[in-house]
């Protein structure tokens, strides 16, 4: 009999694109939750908070692969650290994590404690699985939709976004296999500026603006110009298009994986 597969962030927008595929597999899984929840067809729910490190050990009972969703602008590493400490009392036999591209080289605090996440998880001494990926097509609409409005669209902004069904189907399959230490990143197809997306998205609106090109300054501009947050040659590349998610999303579509 299969132990349970805990997933922290199991309810956020990528947990709930993941957890049907573990289930799918035919493994029971375990959500922990800041809040009780009652239980689900093949899912339980445990109460917890990575943060503040409380109901880990609880969570942790009798798991032996971890999936570490969890994440938002504050505390993320000391959410890994509580975590990789709970793990190892616990004898768990997989860690999964999902980070971003850029861990390392944006100095930005996100980036930063992303890439703190990432160290816990590999001197942790618990086998790892570390998947960074792009931004998801769903974070950056909003920066679009506010450019858009603003008519504004800084220059040598690029991102590579990816379909959050894509980074699913993938966490999946590394949550479900063996440690595989650091693995490929995943990118969205294409590496698109945002002036080019910001179009985009008005023409599928039916809209056309005059974008005013603006700069970026500093340290976190001269990053995003040289490229900091791509991906590089040895990164797996979705197949989803920005366009093909506009598409999809004003239509009400959520794609197959």
């Amino acid at each position: 009999m299969s132990t349970p597969i805990l997933v922290t962030g199991g309810t956020g927008n990528i947990g709930r694109h993941t957890v049907p595929l573990l289930q799918v597999a035919g493994r029971e899984v375990r959500i922990l939750s800041r809040h009780s929840r009652p239980a689900e067809p093949g899912v339980e729910y445990a109460e917890g908070d990575t943060v503040k490190g409380v109901g880990l050990d609880e969570a942790l009972s009798g798991v032996g692969t971890v999936l570490h969703l969890a994440g938002g602008a504050k505390g993320d590493d000391v959410a890994a650290q509580n975590l990789v400490a709970a793990a190892r009392r616990a004898n768990a036999r997989h860690l999964v994590l999902i980070s971003v591209i850029g861990a390392g080289r944006m100095p930005i605090g996100y980036f930063r404690m992303k890439d703190a996440a990432e160290r816990a998880f590999e001197t942790s001494g618990v086998p790892f699985t570390v998947l960074r990926v792009a931004q998801l097509h769903d974070f950056a609409l909003p920066m679009v939709k506010a450019l858009s409005k603003m008519r504004i669209a800084p220059r040598g902004l690029r991102f590579e976004s990816v379909g959050v069904e894509e980074v699913a189907a993938r966490l999946a399959e590394l949550t479900l296999g063996a440690p595989a230490g650091r693995v490929a990143d995943l990118a969205g197809p294409q590496v698109r500026e945002i002036t080019d997306m910001v179009r985009a998205f008005d023409s599928a609106r039916g809209r056309v603006h005059r974008l005013l090109p603006i700069g970026l300054p500093g340290a976190v501009g001269r990053a995003y110009r040289d490229g900091d947050n791509l991906a590089d040659g040895t990164a797996m590349r979705g197949r989803a298009t920005w366009e093909e998610f506009l598409a999809n999303r004003d239509a009400g579509v959520v794609s197959a994986v």
